[in-house]
């Protein structure tokens, strides 16, 4: 009997790709770079199995991939692929939740401390040979300790950097369309605010939702508006969920303090003028990227990938209402 045939879009760890050779067809792009449309259709014409890794994955991908029965996104986030033309499809969608939570929650609380304290434009300052003598009031940040931390959406990544922000003896405030339990409240010091509070009281504002369309443009002028202006931006969410033309205005005008990304709205492009801003830290959506981190990601797409290839259901669907 022939193996199934499976296309990886990007080169992975080499025990994830190894798992998958032994008991499938396995091809896999060698570079690490996008695929234009027309190779990734190409590609995915024979295929049974599809890993994913940031490749977008339309209609225009599955029409012309008549055998392929299970999609497996190596990452949480699943907006690159149409969920809903898999459905009609029988093609089985899955993520990777869990495995990359606490990594992403250390990288949002790098962000929140890199701007807070400045740690970018100090270290170009000793780069460029600016530090001749120990000035007063050269690179004044924000203090952490004691202040308040504003999480939205308290998901598995929120809660996580909720329990960081207790080492620094933030108070804790949340917002999410659904509240958990008091004991979990108890647990992470947090407490359950409506979304305007949230907004005029955080010192730190760290978003943690999916995009979907009610989070699209989630943070606006209005919401910029109801932050104080002494107040700091994170986000290692999605870009989508922030207005980025608003950012930049808050962010020129000093309505805000400043802001921490990974995350950008037309990605990989940055507004320009974020470029420019020194009270501003950018990362190029890197919250997963460790090597412990990105091979458990590969590591448990493939066993999502296998296990629908072998007629069983898989640890993490995205669609599971196609399994019954």
């Amino acid at each position: 009997m022939s193996l199934p045939k499976v296309f990886i879009t990007r080169p992975l760890p080499h025990p994830a790709v190894e798992r998958l050779a032994t008991r499938c067809d396995c091809k896999m792009h060698p570079e690490d770079a996008p695929l234009d449309l027309q190779r990734l259709t190409e590609a995915c014409r024979e295929v049974e199995g599809l890993m994913v890794v940031g490749a977008r994955v339309g209609h225009e991908v599955l029409e012309h991939a008549p055998r392929l029965r299970v999609i497996a996104n190596v990452g949480v986030g699943y907006d690159n692929i149409d969920v809903n033309a898999c459905t009609r499809r029988r093609i089985v969608v899955t993520n990777t939740p869990d495995v990359l939570t606490e990594t992403t929650a250390d990288l949002s609380f790098a962000l929140l401390m890199a701007v807070a304290r400045r740690v970018v434009e100090g270290d170009r300052y000793v780069r460029e040979g600016r530090w001749r003598y120990t000035l007063w009031e050269c690179l004044w940040g924000a203090d952490i300790y004691g202040k308040t931390l504003g999480v939205y959406g308290l998901g598995r990544i929120g809660k996580a950097v909720a329990r960081r922000a207790r080492g620094f003896s933030m108070r804790v405030l949340y917002y999410d369309i659904v509240r958990p339990t008091f004991a979990l409240e108890q647990e992470l010091g947090a407490q359950f605010v409506d979304r305007e509070t949230l907004l005029r009281e955080a010192d730190f504002l760290t978003l943690h939702v999916p995009l979907t369309p009610a989070t699209h443009h989630l943070i606006s002028v209005r919401e910029l508006a109801l932050l104080k202006p002494t107040a700091f931006l994170i986000n290692a969410a999605r870009g989508k969920v922030v207005d980025e033309v608003a950012l930049v205005e808050a962010l020129e005008s000093r309505r805000i303090a400043g802001a921490g990304l990974d995350v950008f709205e037309q990605e990989p492009q940055v507004h320009p003028v974020l470029l420019t801003l020194p009270n501003v830290v950018l990362t190029p959506h890197v919250g997963s990227a460790t090597y412990e981190t990105r091979l458990a990601m590969a590591m448990l797409a493939a066993d999502n990938l296998l296990a629908v290839l072998e007629g069983c259901r898989p640890p993490n669907p995205v669609n599971p209402e196609i399994l019954a």
